[in-house]
């Protein structure tokens, strides 16, 4: 697939199920600097057909990546998804907005302890989607508790069904 400069529809649903993306950023010089960032899923929202944003969360008060914004904004996002093993590529113009509140609670998940500082942007100027070799699925706990809750359970009756037959569901234990 080659570089598109608008998003679809079906980048629109990708970058809604995110909650974790990396920032290239640079400064003035080409000085690269990559920042994770981290939220509830969906906190990077599209906002047009060319535009991203976010609540900027408080964090390491380095400032890194807003010094870089304020001397070159160009930005760089990377969004994978281990358990789909899809990952897209997002380049574009970034600033940081501190002085509309409105702008950053409309981007805040209520729920979400994080405090924000200020919103992003990131105006699109071309993204990709590429291949999902070398990807590695990995999996969250809310993906995987149910699952263990499941087996859990299960073993739980199996032992049950042991003890009723007679048996001793002890003498099945794995050694530490």
């Amino acid at each position: 697939m080659a570089w598109q400069t608008r998003l679809t529809p079906e980048l629109a649903r990708f970058v809604a199920e995110q909650d974790h993306f990396y920032l290239g950023t640079a400064n003035a010089a080409g000085r690269p600097y990559i920042q994770h960032r981290g939220g509830p899923k969906g906190f990077l929202k599209v906002l047009g057909e060319n535009r991203l944003g976010f609540a900027d969360f408080a964090g390491n008060q380095q400032f890194v990546t807003l010094g870089h914004l304020a001397e070159n904004p160009q930005a760089f996002l990377f969004l994978i998804d281990y358990p789909a093993r899809r990952r897209v590529k997002i380049r574009g113009q970034a600033r940081a907005v501190a002085d509309d509140p409105a702008l950053a609670r409309s981007l805040a998940d209520p729920a979400y302890p994080g405090r924000v500082e200020r919103a992003i942007l990131i105006d699109i100027d071309e993204w990709d989607a590429n291949c999902p070799s070398h990807i590695l699925p990995r999996w969250d706990a809310a993906a995987l508790t149910p699952a263990f809750e499941r087996l859990e359970a299960r073993i739980r009756a199996l032992e049950t069904q042991v003890r009723a037959l007679g048996g001793d569901p002890g003498a099945f234990d794995m050694p530490a």
